[in-house]
């Protein structure tokens, strides 16, 4: 069979699934959902030692220690990834919620409610746990979903993927309700994006070059998860303190997330007492730092920004800073050379704060938080299929609310257009 016979049955199985996933009450996927928890928790050797064998291999390629950080699944992450799908048991089923309802003059009753997207085909790299995350969020929305992971989690996914199918199955959940693609071959993914009539929506989550290429051979609607250029202004009212533990927990966390803080900004006014005492508090935590020709002035130490520093994501400990003379200067600036991913405000100024979150483009706009709450689970939405960048139809953390859609109930008695 050819790879595009395969996708092409793929995409059949899942309309299939999908049918018979609508005809599924909320208990029913609940229990369903406990089964497939239970499995991960019963196979968690088979699942570590899948993800050793990625390690391993990453390790081999020369991964950067970021990227095997993502790539890692410990007893805590399994943890996390357990807890996030029984945390989708008590959350609220959005499937059939009535968002509205109107009577007409002439008697027709008008539902807007919720529905389900149908099939969604979601195309990510390293980072495991998202296959367990993509699954269960699609499948308490009443979605079929194909994955497909990056090359260098493989064993992990497929790992993961049998065992929640393997689970699911227990408790009477449709076949092929989740279906991953084996193959690292990336003509795979042109196949996926092109499954008119059996994919409704697809969502890809990576690097520049994965979206670009999705965007670009797409036949059905993207949702894009772009990559997180995240910055900190430091406006001349913050407090230090509180800034510097932002900027570090924002940097250097978890670096490997799109999430992670990239670029700070700092008013030039506080400037010259600021940047001094942030050198020496990344200095303990290895982190490079590139700063523009008005931070080299103060801090000659810094390696010199380029121009392409301020629209990279490094994903790694290195940081780029610049000073800005004004609070618009700040604003300007993360409009043109962010993702409009997330980005934060130090300030105790309250009106720098409103004039912060209005103005910035933004999926998540911060005041004296760290970027590094931008999560599902964090927000309280459970699981997430990941953060979108875009503005229709969903735009920030993605969980189970953004994975419908809704139609139009209209109930008559007879009623005939004149």
């Amino acid at each position: 069979m050819t790879l595009h016979e395969t996708l092409m049955e793929m995409g059949d199985r899942a309309v299939a699934a999908e049918r018979q996933l609508a005809t599924l009450g909320t208990r029913r996927k609940n229990l369903i959902l406990e089964a497939m928890a239970e499995a991960l928790e019963a196979n968690r050797d088979r699942i570590k030692e899948a993800n050793s064998r990625d390690m391993a291999a990453g390790r081999a390629a020369a991964l950067t220690d970021a990227m095997l950080d993502r790539l890692l699944l410990t007893d805590k992450r399994i943890d996390s990834m357990i807890n996030g799908v029984r945390a989708l048991i008590g959350l609220k089923d959005p499937v059939g919620q009535k968002i509205s309802r109107w009577i007409r003059p002439n008697g027709l009753v008008i539902q807007k409610i919720r529905v389900p997207i149908g099939v969604i085909g979601i195309i990510y790299e390293s980072r495991p746990n998202v296959t367990v995350d993509a699954a269960a969020l699609c499948f308490k929305a009443s979605n079929a979903v194909i994955l497909r992971g990056g090359k260098e989690a493989l064993e992990s996914n497929l790992a993961l993927a049998d065992i929640l199918q393997s689970g699911g199955l227990r408790k009477g959940r449709p076949p092929h309700f989740v279906q991953f693609i084996a193959t690292t071959d990336h003509e795979a993914v042109r196949e996926l994006v092109q499954l008119e009539g059996r994919v409704d929506l697809v969502i890809p989550r990576g690097g520049e070059a994965l979206i670009r290429a999705v965007t670009e051979q797409a036949r059905v609607p993207v949702i894009k998860h772009y990559k997180g250029i995240c910055h900190a202004y430091v406006d001349e009212s913050a407090d230090p303190a509180k800034a510097l533990d932002i900027i570090e927990n924002g940097k250097c966390s978890r670096p490997g997330v799109c999430n992670a803080l990239e670029k700070v900004l700092i008013h030039q006014k506080i400037a010259p007492e600021f940047l001094p005492r942030l050198i020496e508090r990344l200095a303990g935590r290895r982190v490079e730092l590139r700063g523009d020709e008005a931070a080299r002035v103060l801090a000659p130490e810094l390696a010199p920004a380029q121009p392409a520093d301020w629209d990279q994501e490094y994903l790694d400990l290195t940081l780029t800073v610049g000073l800005v003379p004004s609070l618009d200067a700040a604003i300007a600036h993360i409009n043109r050379h962010g993702s409009h991913h997330s980005d934060t405000i130090l300030a105790e100024s309250k009106k720098a704060q409103d004039v912060f979150l209005a103005q910035v483009d933004s999926a998540c706009v911060y005041a004296n938080a760290s970027t590094r709450f931008t999560d599902g689970g964090e927000f309280g939405m459970g699981a997430e299929i990941g953060i979108s960048t875009d503005k229709l139809h969903a735009r920030g953390p993605m969980a189970l609310e953004e994975l419908t859609t809704y139609k139009y109930i209209i109930q008559g008695n007879g009623q005939i257009r004149p």
